[in-house]
């Protein structure tokens, strides 16, 4: 069964950093590639970058460029996300998923992440 389970979420002033994790079993983590996106309420899902199976690589929406950063542990089967210089723009509920783009075969549930100002 595939299951990934994001942590990390919180509330933060704006200008601070939060660190997620998506921790994953059931498929061969290494070999997929993996994306955070995040919901923000009344708003689509936006996706907000991935990073390539083996960890060759990661790329981002214009929105986090600069500000988030995408990791991956293969050994753990763990994904990830580093925010830094948070905007109460940020606040949404994030999700890692496997794939690099939309739409997505598997989804965790989420995380909250707040952004005060």
């Amino acid at each position: 069964e595939v299951q990934l389970v994001e942590s990390g979420g919180g509330l933060v002033q704006a200008g601070g950093s939060l660190r997620l994790s998506c921790a994953t079993s059931g498929f061969p983590f290494s070999s997929y590639h993996m994306s955070w996106a995040r919901q923000a309420p009344g708003k689509e899902l936006e996706w907000i970058g991935a990073s390539f199976s083996y960890g060759v690589g990661t790329y981002y929406a214009e929105s986090v460029k600069d500000r988030f950063t995408i990791s991956r542990d293969n050994a753990k089967n763990t994904l990830y996300l580093q925010m830094n210089n948070l905007k109460t723009e940020d606040t949404a509920v994030y999700y890692c998923a496997t794939g690099r783009r939309p739409p997505f075969t598997q989804k965790g549930q989420g995380t909250q992440v707040t952004v005060s100002s």
